[in-house]
């Protein structure tokens, strides 16, 4: 069996060590592509994101317990777990909003707001089909003070909401909310009610 293996490594060994150059190659290019295109610069390449980026920079998630967050902090999930989560955003996400800032015209805040609910809507549908991956990691055991917002939270145990369910306008700026539920299941954007 040994000297099967070393008369195997011996005519292959070169095809071998080949192949795991170039699958270590592959590999370093794709975490490496994966982490270039997810900083806030490569965001701000496109002019449309300036707009958000400015409304991060006076919300309360901004300089809050020292932390300033850029795009990919709530937009892109991190670590190798949610790696394939991070590939399908940008893949999924990014190719269509490239698309899109090529056949729009966002020169001015109010041509970005004509397609802001659009937007605010596919980022909340990430956040829900993540159950809130993004924000769970920074918020990792949440513990509201107050009796309401402790029966809220306890939603996330009993009816299987999110972070994002009830948080929806809290970095950019307001849109109306969106029922998640009622959207995921009808494919289609649908208002909260008011009750």
């Amino acid at each position: 069996m040994a000297e099967r293996l070393r008369r195997y490594l011996r005519e292959r060994g070169g095809a071998l060590l080949l192949g795991a150059a170039v699958a270590a190659v592959l590999v370093a290019a794709v975490l490496g592509g994966e982490a270039a295109v997810s900083t806030t610069q490569f965001c701000l390449s496109c002019h449309s994101m300036s707009y958000p980026a400015e409304e991060l920079k006076k919300s309360s998630h901004y300089g809050a317990l020292g932390a300033n967050p850029g795009c990919k902090d709530c937009h892109i999930p991190q670590g190798l777990a949610n790696f394939h989560l991070a590939v399908a955003t940008h893949v999924i996400d990014g190719a269509r909003e490239l698309v899109l800032e090529f056949r729009h015209d966002y020169s001015d805040i109010q041509k970005f707001n004509a397609r802001r609910p659009q937007m605010a809507h596919d980022a909340r549908m990430n956040l829900k089909r993540w159950d809130s991956v993004t924000c769970r990691s920074c918020h990792k055991d949440p513990q509201p003070p107050g009796k309401d917002a402790k029966a809220a939270h306890e939603k996330m145990r009993t009816q299987k909401a999110t972070c994002i369910d009830c948080h929806q306008n809290l970095v950019h700026k307001e849109v109306p909310e969106t029922d998640l539920n009622a959207s995921l299941a009808q494919g289609k954007i649908v208002l909260k009610r008011d009750d």
